[in-house]
C-alpha cells in the first residue's frame, strides 16, 4: 500500500517502503519514524514498520532506555543470567556457550565476561563479513587468540550473488550477512549439542517492535518449521528464482532458516546479553580495549563520528549510506541516539552531529564494493537513486535535498 502525504505546496507526495508518510522526529533523541523496525530477513519484500514516536513525541527506543535507568531491577536480572549460566556449565571444561561474532567490541565483552567472570567454556562462532578491512582482521585474529573459534564461509560467488541481488532489488547489501548472522549461533549449537547461545545485542534496546521483557531471540528471526525452510526471500528473489539465477541448492543451504523441529529436540536457546544488565556501547568498547586489546579505528568512520562501530566490513559504510537515502537515517543518527539514550551526550549536541556528518558518503572502499557486486557506476547511482522516497527526498537542478531536517 502507498502512503501519502502533503509537500510545501499541497501536493501528494509517495511514501515507500510502508513507512508514515509524515516525517517525525523524538523530542529526546534524534531519530524519526522512518526508522524501519527489524525484519524477519529471509521473509524481506522491503515493507516495513517504523519505529513509533508516541503522543508525547517521545520514541519508543527513549522510552525502553528511560525503562533501564528508572524501572528495570538489574540485580534480579542478573540473577536470572546466574541461574541460565549455571544450568549449562559443564563440569569437564567442554563447550557450554555459544558466542556468534566477528571480533567487534560486543563479542570481546561476552565472551571474555563468560569465561573470565562465570567460569563458562565458550565456543565462538563467526559468519564473517563481506570484505574484511584491516582493523577488522586484526581484531578478529587478536579475539581468537584466547578463544576458540568456528568460521563459516559461505561460497563466495554465492555471497557476492546474493549481495549484488539485495542491492539492487532492496538496497539493502547487508542482508545475505544479517542472515548468516541470524543463523551461524543457533546452527552450530545444534551440530555440537550446546545448548546456549549468547549474542550480544537486543534489537529492543533501539526500540524495535520485538518483546522488551523477553532475554530470547524471537525464533522468528531465525527459525520455521521444516516444510518451510524453502519459502525464502533473498534479494527479493525466492527459492526459485535463486536457482534460475545460477545458484545450486547446496550454495543456498547456508541461507536457509533453522527448522524449528531441530532447535525444540535438541533444547536451544537463544538469548542476548544486553537484557540482563545496564548495555552502553561505549563502555563495551573501554571493557575491550582494557582486557582483550581490541583495537578502534585509526581514524573516524565515514558517516559518523565514532572509530568504535561498524569496523570489520568494507561494505558497512554502503550499508548505511543505503539506510539514509531509503529512510533519511544515516549512521551518524543511529549513533547519536544511542549516545544521547546512554547519556553521553546532550540532544544538541547529536543534533549538531547528525547535520555535520549524516549521509557523509563512505568513498574510501567504494570502488571495492562495486568490484564486489560486479556493478559499474552508472548502474550504483541509478539504484541509488530509484530508491529515493518522494517523501523523504526532492530534486533542485542536479542536487537532491532532505524534505525534513533534524532541528
Amino acid at each position: 500500500m502507498t502512503n501519502l502525504s502533503g509537500d510545501e505546496n499541497g501536493l501528494k507526495l509517495e511514501s515507500r517502503y510502508g513507512l508514515p508518510s509524515k516525517v517525525k522526529f523524538c523530542k529526546l533523541c534524534v531519530m524519526s519514524n522512518q526508522r524501519p523496525s527489524s525484519t524477519v530477513e529471509f521473509k524481506n519484500v522491503d515493507k516495513k514498520q517504523g519505529l513509533i514516536i508516541h503522543d508525547d513525541e517521545i520514541c519508543e527506543g527513549c522510552r525502553q532506555h528511560h525503562r533501564k535507568w528508572h524501572e528495570i531491577d538489574y540485580e534480579a536480572r542478573q540473577k536470572v543470567l546466574e541461574e541460565v549460566l549455571d544450568r549449562h556449565r559443564s563440569k569437564d571444561g567442554s563447550y557450554d556457550v555459544v558466542v556468534p561474532g566477528s571480533g567487534g567490541k560486543d563479542s570481546f565483552y561476552v565472551t571474555h565476561i563468560l569465561k573470565h567472570k562465570y567460569g563458562m567454556h565458550p565456543l565462538t562462532v563467526t559468519w564473517p563479513p563481506h570484505m574484511y578491512t584491516d582493523i577488522g582482521w586484526s581484531n578478529f585474529e587478536r579475539w581468537t587468540q584466547e578463544f576458540d573459534n568456528i568460521s563459516f564461509t559461505p561460497s563466495r560467488r554465492a555471497h557476492r550473488l546474493l549481495t549484488r541481488e539485495a542491492f539492487l532489488n532492496l538496497l539493502h547489501p547487508f542482508q545475505p550477512f544479517i542472515l548468516g548472522q541470524k543463523y551461524i549461533g543457533p546452527k552450530i549449537a545444534q551440530q555440537y549439542g550446546i545448548k546456549l547461545v549468547l549474542y550480544g545485542e537486543t534489537d529492543s534496546e533501539a526500540g524495535s517492535r520485538v518483546d522488551p521483557a523477553n532475554p530470547k531471540m524471537d525464533p522468528r528471526f531465525f527459525a520455521v518449521p521444516r516444510a518451510e525452510q524453502k519459502n525464502i526471500v533473498i534479494g527479493k528473489r525466492n527459492y526459485k528464482e535463486l536457482l534460475d539465477l545460477g545458484l545450486t541448492q547446496s550454495e543456498i543451504i547456508p541461507y536457509l532458516p533453522v527448522a524449528i523441529e531441530d532447535m525444540l529436540e535438541a533444547d536451544i536457546s537463544v538469548y542476548y546479553m544486553s537484557w540482563f544488565e545496564n548495555w552502553r556501547s561505549q563502555e563495551k568498547y573501554y571493557y575491550s580495549m582494557e582486557h582483550c586489546d581490541f583495537q578502534p579505528n585509526p581514524e573516524r568512520t565515514e558517516g559518523t563520528f565514532t572509530k568504535f562501530s561498524g569496523l570489520d566490513d568494507k561494505i558497512d559504510g554502503l550499508q548505511f549510506y543505503s539506510t539514509y537515502v531509503k529512510f533519511g537515517i544515516g549512521r551518524a543518527t543511529y549513533d547519536a541516539a544511542q549516545e544521547i539514550r546512554h547519556r553521553y551526550i546532550s540532544r544538541e549536541e547529536g543534533v549538531a552531529l547528525v547535520k555535520r556528518y549524516d549521509g557523509e558518503f563512505p568513498k574510501k572502499y567504494h570502488q571495492e564494493c562495486l568490484d564486489y557486486m560486479g556493478i559499474d557506476e552508472d548502474t550504483f547511482w541509478k539504484t541509488i537513486d530509484s530508491y529515493r522516497s518522494p517523501h523523504i527526498w526532492k530534486k533542485d537542478g542536479n542536487e537532491w535535498i532532505m524534505r525534513h531536517e533534524i532541528s
